[in-house]
């Protein structure tokens, strides 16, 4: 997996993570699902880069 695209996938995952606990805390459910998208969207770049690892060897 590439250095940046992994990096940006944590970073995509902890911003998600964040506002899912500002929401939860402040009880906004907009901001608590915003936060669950995002961290949804990290993930799924971090599948697609491990999937084109196990392509690359």
């Amino acid at each position: 997996m590439s250095g940046e695209q992994k990096t940006e996938a944590k970073v995509e995952q902890a911003k998600g993570k964040l506002k899912e606990t500002a929401g939860r805390l402040t009880g906004n459910e907009r901001l608590t699902a915003e936060g669950r998208a995002e961290q949804a969207t990290g993930d799924a770049r971090e599948a697609k880069e491990k999937v084109k690892d196990v392509f690359k060897h």
